[in-house]
């Protein structure tokens, strides 16, 4: 499943955020914080749809589930890392340190463990993806 929402009011976007997380639940729950600090956002449920949304849409950003039902997480952001530099947030209820160090080894800049607040996911997202007086009103764009 495929789902695309934008981000109302009058400012312009923080770019294109790619959600890739199987639960509906927290899919929705992403979405709906990334969109109110400004970004659109794409979401799919699975590994291979992910793969296939980051090289087509170029997101500035990119979370990722590593517990997915057609590929694991670290595959998928590996595929995802050779086609794009964007930072992966990686948000996963694999709570081991072993599991936060192969996270980062395979691309993840930051690593949440489900349940997480609200408040943790923002503080994150604005640390990998730091919000300026041009990107705030969508003038300059992200590579």
């Amino acid at each position: 499943m495929h789902t695309y929402y934008r981000p109302g009011g009058t400012l312009g976007s923080r770019g294109l955020c790619l959600v890739i997380e199987d639960d509906r639940d927290i899919r929705d729950l992403l979405t709906l914080i990334l969109t109110r600090i400004g970004f659109d956002v794409h979401a799919v449920g699975n590994g291979a749809d992910g793969v296939a949304a980051a090289w087509e849409h170029h997101p500035v950003l990119v979370t990722v589930d590593l517990n997915l039902p057609d590929m694991d997480g670290l595959e998928v952001a590996q595929h995802i890392r050779a086609r794009s530099d964007a930072p992966m947030l990686f948000i996963t209820a694999r709570a081991e340190l072993d599991d936060e160090m192969a996270g980062m080894a395979s691309g993840a800049a930051a690593y949440l463990i489900k349940p997480f607040r609200p408040r943790q996911l923002t503080e994150t997202v604005n640390k990998l993806c730091p919000v300026g007086p041009l990107t705030a009103h969508g003038l300059e764009s992200r590579a």
